[in-house]
């Protein structure tokens, strides 16, 4: 789970720098929100979940841990994909942005949950 989250994570990271790199030359700064959620939610998060579920692979194993995969994989594109849509003046995208926003909470709210619950301190 841990490799999997680091690995999407660059994805995301690709995905942010190039959308920079769009807005610069193109001075399309409309987009800002959209790049800001990427690198944070896509690049940043997912990021430290993979460390964190790498450390301690416990975690991962739990239904919290598959949970929080899954939301967050399926929130994050819908919240990401619909806000350029809006950013781009559609309107009728808002409802997509608020479930992509709300399945991708309701993944950190797993991880949350599960660091939170099943972590434990094993050292004497």
């Amino acid at each position: 789970m841990g490799i999997r989250f680091l690995k999407i994570s660059v994805v995301y990271f690709i995905i942010g720098v190039g959308l920079g790199m769009f807005m610069s030359i193109t001075h399309h700064f409309e987009y800002a929100p959209s790049h800001a959620h990427i690198n944070l939610l896509g690049w940043a998060s997912f990021a430290l979940a993979g460390l964190i579920y790498h450390l301690f692979p416990a975690l991962a194993e739990k239904l919290l841990g598959k949970l929080h995969f899954w939301l967050a994989n399926v929130g994050l594109p819908i919240m990401m994909i619909s806000l350029m849509v809006l950013e781009s003046g559609n309107a009728s995208v808002q409802p997509l942005v608020a479930i992509g926003a709300s399945i991708m909470s309701l993944g950190i709210l797993c991880f949350v949950l599960n660091v939170l619950i099943n972590l434990h301190n094993t050292s004497k």
